[in-house]
């Protein structure tokens, strides 16, 4: 039937594009499929996948009970990134880590690599003595033939023993770490386990100490260094002041800049010879003084001579004898001898006090020249030490440059030194920033075996090998058991599927109407109306990979399909091996294709009515000795081509493809090509291998037809036709329920 040219084409037929838009429309998507697909799977090997967990859950109960006992021990330690002060904060902040700036897990971190190392394990199995300790490797299950005997190997052994049976823990958001070992003896593990802990913190004060220990080393180097510099320096200095004279007279490295200014002889005489000069000065002008005081005035009138005790004694004296000479005046005549007396004492203290006013006016006078000789020649003498102190200046350039060098290395000296005593006297008293919280006892309980994982870990082993045989089974089988494997496995459009008869032949299902495969059929009959852009294909060719699978059935049933709906069909028996379909409709023909393809007979001589089914049947005649050359000829072809003219369509039963070329070469001249599949058939590959053969002649694969489909199957039961069947026809008066 040709295509009605107002319509417009339709869309091609892509592999598996119908059957997934249809999947689609009906709400299904990838993961429900893919899920459904996966359980369909389970449940076809499911006695499979349950023997494989039984077989896998027997041996691990098996190994659990053959299993040696294990113990293990556990301590836990508290690791923390700073050490606690031990001397004070100012004399260890020197020779104490400040506190890091890096990540805390990280540092953690290594902490627990540093536990898990081969350096900690040896000190561990040397301080054990664990090389030579039959009992270890007794606990460690390893025989007496595995060791040589060689200590360094026997070593080797024992630490790589520590290290496998070894299990460090640190739980996140906290610093206690956990260190546990497992062997057979109880007692053992114990003592390991606290043996780790505490060569842990013995390893890292012994780094801290080796550390220090490269400090003091190289502090004591650089100290040598600096001591020689500053007896270099100070020696050079030396030999310098000696060479030109200069003697120092005070400490080089002293702060006090008056000593440095003075720090030489001739320095330190001008320093004092100036303040004679200054203080002579001063005596001479306060002489001067007093001596211009008393120069122009009267003897007795002067405060320095009034103010003599030796001059106010005798005016005293004077005073009292001029007082006894008034009254003795007032009592006696001029000339009595008591006046006279008086007189002369009188006359004899003037006398006596005007010579010690004189006395002290020259002294006075003797003072003020002896000041300004004084200071006369303090002057010179200030002149002549300036001038050997300036030129001492000149000579106190290159010494105040070697001083220079000698307090900068003195200073130096001083800081190593210092610095030396504080790491002499830190060394090895830091204590350790990691701390054993609970030690390791004696387990009296195994740790393993441990029945219960080792059933569920059995268990699990064994769901997953189980997983994976069923997918393996699963992707390299090729049994087509539902409609989804057709586009899954064949990557063919699915155009039909066929259920599985009942009760009675196919072909008597198909008599009825209204039975399920009629329906089924029908189905089929409306996908190949629209299965190209053009419609229905003039020439069908129906094959299948093996023989049995339904294509017979199937062509007379596409054929039949089409009577019903008014078209002329042609059905040809193409398998000209074993033809089926003249046993099929219990027909008998003396001519066949085979007559039409060796002769040049008119093509309608050789074509059967078939009674009460509207078709046109071409058997296939006698057998030829040779199919293939015949079904591959020109005539072939030209028989086709007028058989599409003459009738509405051509629908051709071939016959299977492997083994043949019969039906490679029939798809290659058809419209198109529908194949036959028989559901739940093991084929080891026969399927791809016959579409591989079928598409090397590049035909135009319609799809393919799912035959003897058994929907109530309880491997299909998690496929998308799981309960597929056909809407059912009211019976008399009652009517079923859609």
């Amino acid at each position: 039937m040709s295509a009605d040219p107002m319509l417009p084409p339709l869309p091609a037929a892509t592999p598996g594009g119908r059957y997934q838009a249809a999947y689609l429309a009906e709400g299904e998507n990838a993961i429900s499929a893919n899920l459904r697909h996966a359980v369909a799977a389970v449940r076809r090997h499911l006695w499979m996948a349950l023997a494989i967990v039984g077989a896998v859950v027997v041996l691990a109960l098996i190994s659990t009970l053959l299993d040696t006992p294990r113990y293990t021990a556990e301590t836990s330690v508290q690791i923390n990134d700073q050490s606690d002060e031990v001397l004070g904060k100012d004399f260890e902040s020197a020779n104490a880590a400040a506190p890091s700036d890096w990540d805390i897990d990280r540092f953690l971190n290594t902490q627990l690599d540093i536990l898990k190392s081969r350096g900690l394990a040896e000190r561990v199995a040397d301080r054990l003595e664990l090389a030579t300790s039959e009992r270890f490797f007794t606990a460690m299950e390893v025989p007496t033939s595995a060791l040589s005997g060689d200590q360094a190997e026997d070593r080797a052994l024992a630490v790589e023993l520590l290290r496998d049976n070894l299990d460090i823990d640190l739980p996140r958001a906290t610093r206690v770490t956990s260190i546990a070992f497992t062997s057979t003896d109880p007692g053992l593990s114990g003592m390991i386990a606290n043996a780790f802990a505490e060569e842990f913190i013995q390893a890292n004060l012994q780094r801290r100490f080796d550390s220090t220990s490269y400090a003091r080393d190289f502090v004591a180097e650089q100290l040598e260094e600096a001591r020689i510099d500053l007896e270099d320096s100070e020696r050079e200095l030396n030999d310098y002041a000696k060479s030109v004279g200069l003697i120092r007279t005070y400490d080089a490295l002293s702060p006090d800049g008056r000593d440095r200014l003075a720090g030489t002889v001739t320095a330190s005489s001008l320093i004092q010879l100036n303040d004679a000069a200054i203080q002579a000065r001063a005596d001479r002008i306060a002489a001067q003084s007093r001596w211009e005081a008393i120069q122009g005035t009267p003897l007795l009138a002067s405060q320095p001579v009034l103010g003599n005790p030796t001059v106010q004694s005798l005016m005293t004296r004077r005073a009292e004898l001029q007082s006894e000479l008034q009254v003795a005046q007032e009592r006696y005549l001029g000339n009595h001898p008591a006046i006279s007396r008086l007189e002369g004492d009188l006359a004899a203290i003037n006398r006596q006090l005007e010579a010690t006013a004189r006395q002290v006016r020259e002294s006075i006078r003797a003072e003020y020249s002896a000041a300004q000789s004084a200071e006369s020649k303090l002057d010179g003498q200030v002149q002549q030490a300036r001038g050997n102190s300036l030129a001492e200046q000149d000579q106190s350039v290159r010494y105040n440059v070697l001083s220079r060098q000698a307090d900068t290395a003195r200073s130096i000296y001083d800081g190593l030194l210092q610095r030396y005593r504080e790491l002499n006297a830190s060394a090895g008293i830091s204590s350790s920033n990691i701390a054993i919280i609970d030690r390791a006892e004696t387990p009296t309980s195994p740790s393993s075996p441990n029945v219960p994982r080792n059933l569920a870990l059995g268990l699990l082993v064994g769901l997953g090998l189980a997983a994976m045989a069923v997918f393996l089974r699963d992707q390299l089988d090729d049994v087509i058991r539902t409609p989804e494997d057709v586009e899954d496995k064949l990557d063919l459009a699915l155009l039909g599927v066929v259920p599985r008869t009942e009760n009675g032949t196919p072909l008597e299902a198909l008599e009825e109407p209204k039975s399920p495969i009629s329906e089924a059929y029908n189905s089929l009959r409306g996908a190949l109306l629209y299965s190209t852009p053009q419609g229905l294909p003039k020439i069908i060719v129906v094959t299948s990979a093996q023989a049995h699978e339904g294509k017979s059935t199937t062509s007379l049933a596409i054929a039949t399909g089409f009577a019903r709906i008014g078209m002329r069909p042609l059905l040809i028996d193409a398998d000209l091996r074993r033809p089926a379909l003249d046993k099929v409709l219990n027909l008998k023909s003396e001519r066949g294709l085979t007559d039409l393809l060796v002769s040049q007979d008119d093509p309608k001589s050789a074509i059967l009515k078939v009674k009460g089914r509207k078709i046109d049947l071409l058997p296939a005649g006698p057998l030829p000795p040779s199919p293939s050359e015949l079904l591959s000829s020109p005539r072939m072809a030209q028989l086709l081509e007028y058989f599409a003219q003459t009738h509405d369509v051509v629908i051709v039963d071939s016959p299977p493809v492997l083994g043949l070329a019969d039906a490679p070469m029939l798809a290659a001249i058809a419209d198109g090509t529908v194949f036959v599949v028989e559901a739940e058939r093991g084929r080891s590959g026969s399927l791809k291998a016959a579409l591989r053969r079928l598409r090397s002649m590049k035909p135009v694969l319609l799809g393919a037809v799912l035959a003897k489909f058994d929907p109530t199957k309880s491997g299909n039961r998690y496929s998308a036709y799981y309960g597929y069947d056909y809407y059912q026809y009211a019976t008399g008066d009652g009517r079923n329920e859609a």
